[in-house]
């Protein structure tokens, strides 16, 4: 849930102090002064406030360590300038993926370029996707995840294989979840089946925290409660 007043991602009102305080920016970990806070330190500095979705997310991605990719998403969600809907999911699904695979398996120096390549090959995937070309950006964007992590081009073998497997078993549980499209719901069923699919192939597991929906009042076609991520509390 994003606020329109206050701090954006929790709503509290803000604290003006004629002091200045350090603080540091929840996107890309830039620590500045400031004389304006939130009571539970949420903090986004202008260049973040005025970047683009992609932007925002390749730069998170860089800087942080968490390896959690559900936590990764989420805490992207909550930038304004990812919308309740939009192509940004197509490279937020990859990006959160590389950055908890980087992190979790102690190579956090490789996330640049592989985060790069990611935004380069998500940037092709058009926004209406799921609905113009019957195939999800967010199923994509894991067969994305795997092609980087396993260096595949359209000549390989056994990684063109776990690729294209990838973004099938990621489609085919989106199917299942039925229409419409909600870009939320759809990259948290993708990244499950990400994290899945490389704990069984390739013995390598991600943490994943149990995720429960924050923007349901942002979509007008919300299934509410036929979404496993629905929570009326949220």
């Amino acid at each position: 849930m994003l606020f329109t007043e206050g701090c954006i991602i929790c709503g509290k009102e803000l604290i003006y102090s004629e002091d200045t305080n350090k603080v540091k920016c929840l996107f890309c970990g830039v620590e500045q002064e400031g004389n304006v806070q939130c009571p539970d330190g949420h903090f986004i500095c202008d260049t973040c406030h005025q970047s683009s979705a992609f932007e925002v997310i390749e730069n998170y991605c860089n800087q942080t360590d968490e390896k959690d990719p559900g936590k990764i998403a989420r805490h992207l969600m909550n930038h304004p300038s990812v919308h309740m809907h939009g192509p940004e999911h197509h490279f937020l699904v990859p990006a959160s993926l590389l950055t908890a695979y980087y992190n979790q398996t102690n190579k956090p120096a490789l996330k640049p370029g592989k985060i790069s390549t990611a935004r380069n090959r998500a940037s092709a995937v058009l926004g209406g996707f799921c609905g113009s070309h019957g195939n999800c950006g967010a199923a994509v964007g894991t067969g994305i995840f795997i092609s980087i992590i396993t260096a595949n081009t359209p000549l390989g073998e056994k990684e063109w294989q776990l690729s294209n497997k990838m973004t099938a078993i990621a489609l085919l549980h989106i199917a299942d979840a039925g229409g419409p499209r909600c870009c939320k719901r759809d990259s948290y069923i993708a990244i499950q089946a990400a994290v899945d699919y490389l704990k069984k192939h390739f013995e390598v597991e991600l943490p994943l925290s149990p995720i429960t929906c924050l923007h349901s009042d942002r979509n007008k076609q919300c299934k509410k409660s036929e979404c496993n991520y629905f929570s009326k509390s949220a």
